[in-house]
């Protein structure tokens, strides 16, 4: 039996600059992914009141992208798998542009919710090339560092996004109001999403194909280029020898390939659905599609509840850069467990807050001005714990805890998973608020506690370890890759 690191090529001793490049070009679809999603955020209640919707089915508008979203990670993977990350990256591009332009120019809410679904196809589809990619480029001691780039570029994202809804807003005096040229100023905020658009699709244009993909191809001198000149392998041709024994026969790869014993799939595939599905039922993104709605709520005006929200992005920048400095010097499952148990006490302050408040006329929540406080507090620490852990954490484990064969496709699935918990939980922030915010908040901290047990005995340690070294027949228990014969598997 031979364990992880025997025989594997040593990793570089420092990170190659053009490894640095090609991961952040990559992760430009982050990027997009977080200002596409988030935009919607500052012209939800301009939406509501020029459409006339009634909570359903704002719910629904909002959350349109996330369908969109589980259908493009759901084909990603196939289609990288045939035609190339690159190709991937280009046509998600293409179609961020075709929505930031039919989003800004909607004529209804059909139309809208339509322009809303592909802008949602390519944020799922960037949402499973760049970790696939990063995972597949970057050496192993530094793969942690460079996969947190994702979830860096996503919260850049959200901010660059907030901000400037902020800007719009406030130099309409609303976003309801007319800005430039006669046009809404929710608008506009759709608009400006054209801009990252052209260059995520310019700078994909520019980067180097996987070395994975390349070796599965039968494109082994331009692989060998890659891994020497952007990866720093040294030993090349043991490298490539590697990955196509993990690749195994070159067969069409398909969702068979994640058949298994385990309700059909294999147990890997499993903990990686779980994984995206706590990600997401904690409620992050409660914080940011309806933050500046929930904040009017408790008492801020419309230009400072945007001032709120967009302090609540800044604070997640920081602590992603705490997790970029931390996940490959303490590993995944630490910060994973942290990160559960902060998100529990976090989440559990903000349903007592909201369950010492009253409602007015209208049924929002009214808090006192300590509670007031209480509740932004408990909603910036449940971002800290959530973006120095289970934010980027998750997509690093998602982009390497694969084998190779099967990589593409099941990072797609879970990533389609992870899009439906987003989508089931932005449609029920609503109804759930309708019961009450106590309510809501407690149920994504039940989440929170049931994500802690999860992490223990089934989500493994993947720090250190070649991504030829995580093998399809492997399963997971407290946190170690086992072999069914028994033997454990060290990173």
């Amino acid at each position: 039996m031979t364990t992880a690191n025997e025989g594997a090529t040593a990793p570089p001793a420092k990170l190659n600059g053009k490894v640095i490049a090609i991961s952040i070009g990559a992760a430009l679809g982050g990027f997009l992914f977080g200002f596409d999603s988030s935009v919607i955020n500052g012209a939800v209640d301009a939406i509501s009141e020029e459409f006339a919707l009634n909570d359903a089915v704002t719910g629904f508008v909002v959350a349109s992208a996330l369908l969109g979203c589980a259908v493009g990670a759901w084909f990603a993977g196939t289609i990288a798998d045939k035609y190339g990350r690159i190709r991937v990256m280009v046509i998600s591009a293409m179609l961020f542009f075709l929505s930031a332009f039919g989003s800004a120019f909607a004529f209804g809410v059909l139309d809208l919710t339509l322009w809303r679904i592909v802008g949602g196809l390519a944020i799922g589809a960037a949402s499973v090339i760049a970790p696939a990619y990063i995972a597949e480029v970057a050496p192993s001691a530094f793969r942690g560092r460079l996969g947190s780039l994702q979830q860096m570029a996503i919260v850049l994202g959200i901010f660059a996004a907030l901000l400037s809804d902020e800007m719009i807003a406030t130099g309409a005096d609303g976003a309801a109001n007319e800005w430039w040229l006669g046009l809404d100023a929710w608008r506009w905020m759709f608009l400006m999403a054209a801009i990252p658009a052209v260059i995520y699709g310019l700078a994909a244009l520019r980067l180097p194909e996987s070395p994975r993909y390349l070796v599965g191809k039968g494109r082994l001198d331009e692989a060998a280029v890659v891994l020497r000149s952007f990866t720093g392998t040294s030993d090349v041709d043991t490298k490539i020898h590697d990955i196509k024994v993990t690749l195994g026969e070159d067969s069409k790869r398909s969702l068979a390939d994640l058949k298994g014993s385990t309700l059909g799939l294999k147990p890997i595939v499993w903990t990686g659905i779980l994984l995206s599905v706590f990600q997401q039922f904690v409620g992050i993104n409660v914080i940011f599609y309806y933050s500046t709605t929930l904040w009017q709520s408790v008492g801020f005006d419309e230009s400072e509840a945007f001032t709120t929200s967009t302090i609540t992005s800044v604070t997640n920048i920081i602590v992603t850069i705490i997790a970029i400095m931390l996940v490959d010097k303490i590993g995944r499952r630490l910060l994973l467990l942290i990160g559960s148990v902060g998100m529990t006490f976090s989440l559990g302050l903000m349903a007592f807050a909201f369950s010492t408040g009253t409602l007015d006329s209208e049924g929002n929540a009214i808090l006192s001005d300590n509670w007031a406080l209480t509740a932004l507090i408990g909603a910036n620490a449940f971002v800290v714990f959530f973006g120095a852990t289970w934010g980027p954490v998750v997509w690093v484990l998602l982009g390497e805890m694969f084998p190779n064969r099967i990589r593409a496709t099941a990072l797609a699935v879970a990533a389609a998973a992870q899009w439906l918990a987003n989508w089931a939980i932005t449609m029920t922030f609503p109804i759930f608020a309708g019961i009450g915010l106590t309510f809501a908040y407690g149920f994504y901290a039940s989440m929170a506690l049931l994500s802690l047990f999860f992490v223990f005995f089934r989500v493994p340690e993947t720090k250190g370890m070649e991504l030829e070294e995580m093998s399809s027949d492997v399963l997971v228990k407290r946190g170690k890759f086992v072999h069914p014969d028994g033997d454990v598997i060290e990173g």
